[in-house]
């Protein structure tokens, strides 16, 4: 049995999984010692009989444990609270000024006339957004419900930017160095970190980005009998999307089908096909209104990259000889690290790594946060995960959190991820005594406010609470698995920090593991609960 990925803009996650999964035994009733009786009611709603609840909350400024209701070496599944620890480590490693910027090379001779008799060389970083998801603040921009997620969670808000902003910047600049044509190749140097195989898709996390490597559709309702309207967001040659999404009738079935299947990766110059029956009166998701918004995820995004690169050279009127459509040359490419400074014809300076880290954590993007690790690694000497969780450990056990506290797979919290509370808690403390406190609270998402918090604000209906909104900052993580066959809310975990009513700030981590689940539907309380509880923390605290 396989359960297709669901998120919230909030990294709901869901893989393959079989037989009966006790984590490290987390999965009993729960215990309510030490928990404050209003907390406690939360804990013990009939929902939760077969859960097991863990809470702890310190007091940052003097350390001071305030609630502690399970055991030091209980392991929780945390999912992407993960990121909290990926996100700490670049952030105190290279600072949150620091910038993956993307330059461009020539190798070979430019004549009087503009022509490059050898080939183009753009230089991948890392950056994730290459310029192409600034708001008018100048950083990048945060929507409620995130693209990355649109066809789990069942629609999104995609962000206002034109995604090939940065390759046309890049593009324009190539023009005015005076290249008129480009008789070599064209091609991405995406040597930075090895490839990374990303979770169940059919697909590899370069530091080559467009779009975050994905093509949004965005769908619009026409008439009864005719196609629905869908936009493709960016358009390139990298992708063909084929539209046989028909409208029907009021009170008609809805059907939807991605052409590759769900996670819907798309070979690179291939097709993606959507189809189905749309009613006329289809209320889209969380919206409750159009546009709806899926995606198709292309599959070697360096590739990708080099296409759209092509595409934007073309439109500044350079001649390009080779192929747009073509596998990225990484033959041509020189050695690493050779370029000539005198043979850079364009650069784009990336998005600071406060940023970065506030968009990884905001929508908890889960290639982002993998890309995180990855150039934490490259800050230690390594260019894979394997040796960068390794490096990672390392500074973890600087900190005071001993490898046996924590088990981590990727940089996001995919599968398994498991830690105790007292390591989150531990990685927070440390990161708010860093210099790196304030881009480090200020990337979480803020309860009642945004991210994946935006929608938490059940709490508000009760006066004495109210008060809690933007005042929580916090990460969410979501794993749904299987457990005995059947699908199950692996966990639902947050974890922050909480300046109170009284003016202390504290640090918590709860997390709920084994929750009952239905559909998509079932999750979303489980945020509300947990929101109250933070409020609670608030108030009485």
């Amino acid at each position: 049995m396989k359960i297709k990925k669901l998120a919230l803009g909030l990294a709901v996650l869901a893989v393959v999984g079989c037989g009966n999964n006790d984590f490290n035994g987390v999965y009993a009733n729960t215990p309510t010692p030490n928990v404050p009786a209003d907390i406690a009611a939360v804990f013990n709603k009939p929902k939760y009989q077969n859960s097991i609840w863990g809470l702890r909350v310190v007091d940052t400024a003097t350390g001071e444990v305030l609630i502690d209701n399970q055991p030091s070496d209980k392991q929780f599944l945390i999912a992407s609270v993960r990121k909290c620890f990926s996100v700490g480590a670049l952030l105190k490693a290279v600072g949150g000024e620091h910038t993956y910027d993307t330059p461009v090379y020539t190798q070979g001779s430019v004549d009087g006339g503009g022509v490059l008799d050898g080939d183009l060389v753009l230089v991948a970083s890392g950056d994730l957004t290459v310029g192409g998801r600034q708001g008018a603040d100048g950083k990048i921009e945060v929507t409620g419900f995130d693209h990355n997620e649109a066809n789990g969670l069942g629609n999104a808000i995609l962000s206002s930017a034109d995604p090939l902003t940065g390759y046309k910047a890049l593009a324009r600049q190539v023009a005015s160095s005076g290249i008129t044509r480009i008789t070599g190749e064209v091609v991405i140097d995406d040597r930075l970190f090895e490839a990374y195989p990303f979770r169940d898709e059919a697909f590899k996390v370069t530091p080559a980005f467009v779009n975050d490597d994905v093509v949004d559709l965005t769908i619009n309702p026409t008439t009864v009998g005719s196609l629905a309207s869908v936009q493709v967001r960016p358009l390139s040659s990298a992708l063909t999307i084929v539209n046989e999404l028909v409208m029907t009738a009021a009170g008609t079935e809805l059907t939807l089908e991605h052409d590759p299947e769900e996670p819907a990766t798309v070979p690179y110059g291939g097709s993606g096909t959507l189809k189905g029956n749309l009613p006329i009166d289809f209320v889209p998701n969380l919206t409750e209104a159009f546009p709806w918004i899926r995606t198709f995820r292309i599959s070697e995004p360096s590739n990708y990259v080099r296409t759209v690169f092509v595409e934007a050279l073309e439109a500044e009127g350079v001649v390009v000889d080779s192929d747009t459509v073509k596998a990225n040359p990484v033959a041509v490419l020189p050695a690493a690290g050779s370029y000539l400074p005198a043979n850079r014809v364009a650069f784009l300076e990336g998005s600071p790594v406060s940023d970065m880290a506030r968009y990884v954590m905001k929508v908890s993007y889960n290639i982002g946060a993998d890309v995180t690790l990855l150039h934490y690694g490259i800050t230690q000497g390594v260019k894979n995960m394997t040796n960068a969780l390794a490096k990672e450990q390392a500074f973890l056990s600087t900190v005071g959190i001993s490898p046996s506290n924590y088990d981590f797979i990727d940089g996001s919290g995919g599968g398994d991820t498991t830690a105790t509370l007292g390591a989150v808690t531990t990685i927070l403390d440390y990161m708010h005594d860093t210099d790196a406190r304030e881009d480090y609270v200020n990337s979480m998402p803020f309860l009642g406010v945004d991210g994946s918090l935006n929608f938490v604000k059940d709490f508000q209906s009760n006066p004495t609470l109210a008060g809690a909104t933007g005042k929580v900052y916090a990460k969410t993580g979501t794993y749904v698995t299987l457990k005995d066959g059947a699908p199950i809310i692996g966990t639902q975990a947050l974890a922050g920090f909480i300046d109170t009513k009284s003016g202390r700030r504290l640090t918590f981590v709860m997390a709920v593991n084994n929750a009952p689940f239905e559909d998509i539907n079932s999750v979303l309380p489980l945020f509300q609960d947990e929101g109250t509880i933070a409020a609670i923390l608030w108030r009485d605290y």
